[in-house]
């Protein structure tokens, strides 16, 4: 199967850029079906790269690779999956949870695997890894020895690649309800059949021991905070109280078992189920005050059209957040939309700061965590974004 392109739209080819779009095909020779393997010409017949066909998407073609001898077969696959563990070895001494394959950075577009202690835990969101499903869990299980793996292919992506929503185990035993694990001295249980993403926030690893410095003696809001990741950080580092705010009940009685699991029953952490906006206008009228405060926010912008209403989103938490810190206290805001990037992100929390009337300094910036790493050629990779502000 052979996709030719229009005349000088092979530039992103060439620099590696792993996505082919609808607009940049002139001629397509042959009838792939969807997840087949397609060769990818540049309009003067150069030869540039070997993809995944996908007919539904806008993104029609997803590359495998860029070198002309290398074929796609299930001994390609073992290569890159066994290279995405190789880089997670040293990490895995830290943590019993981590991402194992991250996508288009790890060679492999389209295939998400996190592993929760003996779990792993599996989303196929493209044609072509959907199309060597089979192949994949098998040279899996054959590198890592894992109890079982569990598929969470449930989610948006999947619909616009026209492949239908599904989930359940693939391999080996069927998880229990929660699976506990362990990052570095903290511990966690993990709804890996039913909670966000596949169960954790594993790309935040890192941004929670960035917490831990600023919570001794502190009042922490930690806002969206699901499970109480950032909870348990700030409690371990010393935190005077902390409250948790978010619109899940069931993940706010999960991380109060999460603070009952690190030792932490009797700490002084509350949970509050409700919108966090509506929440924070009434702690802005009760004139609260916190030292830290937490925003990571879900996806505002699920596509680049709603990266409007999503700045607005951003800036409104912002200014809210502003409000309600003492001066000299700490914010931590993310976003997590991958179409909003880190400068857009930065001027809204600058403007956030000038109709809050606050000075507001960054003290550092912050990203997801290294198992989730960032192709040079695909800086689409980098969707999370951290600012550690002092706001005065």
């Amino acid at each position: 199967m052979k996709i030719i392109l229009k005349n000088k739209r092979d530039d992103s080819l060439r620099r590696h850029h792993p996505w082919l779009f609808s607009g940049a095909i002139h001629k397509i020779e042959g009838q792939p079906q969807a997840g087949e393997t397609v060769d990818i010409h540049a309009a003067n017949g150069d030869w540039l790269a070997r993809g995944a066909w996908s007919p539904h998407s806008q993104i029609r073609a997803r590359v495998w690779t860029f070198a002309p001898d290398e074929a796609i077969d299930e001994a390609f696959l073992q290569r890159r999956l066994r290279a995405a563990l190789a880089l997670r070895e040293q990490l895995l001494e830290r943590t019993s949870a981590c991402r194992l394959v991250n996508s288009e950075s790890d060679g492999l577009p389209g295939l998400i695997i996190d592993r929760y202690d003996d779990f792993a835990v599996c989303q196929f969101t493209s044609c072509g890894v959907e199309l060597w499903r089979e192949a994949i869990i098998r040279q899996l299980t054959s590198l890592a020895p894992f109890t079982g793996v569990y598929e969470r292919s449930d989610g948006k992506s999947r619909e616009k690649e026209g492949l239908p929503l599904r989930s359940g185990a693939l391999a080996g035993a069927a998880p229990p309800d929660l699976v506990a694990v362990r990052e570095d001295d903290s511990h966690f249980y993990v709804d890996i059949k039913n909670g966000h993403k596949t169960g954790f926030y594993l790309d935040q690893r890192d941004n929670r021991t960035a917490l831990m410095p600023y919570c001794e003696g502190a009042e922490v809001l930690n806002c969206f905070s699901y499970t109480g990741g950032f909870a348990i950080a700030a409690l371990r580092a010393g935190a005077k109280s902390i409250i948790n705010v978010d619109t899940s009940q069931a993940a706010l009685d999960l991380a109060a078992r999460n603070a009952e699991l690190n030792g932490f029953a009797g700490a002084s952490m509350d949970n509050i189920a409700g919108d966090v906006f509506k929440v924070l206008r009434q702690m802005r009228e009760q004139k609260r005050q916190f030292d830290v405060i937490i925003l990571d926010p879900p996806k505002f912008a699920e596509a680049a059209a709603q990266v409007k209403a999503a700045a607005r989103g951003y800036k409104d938490i912002n200014i809210l957040a502003m409000q309600l810190l003492r001066p000299g206290g700490r914010l931590f805001t993310f976003s997590c939309s991958g179409h909003v990037s880190q400068p857009l992100f930065q001027k809204i929390v600058a403007d956030a700061a000038l109709d809050a009337g606050r000075d507001v300094y960054i003290i550092k910036h912050l990203a997801q965590a290294e198992d989730h790493p960032i192709l040079t050629s695909f800086p689409e990779g980098w969707y999370l974004k951290g600012l550690i502000c002092k706001v005065m």
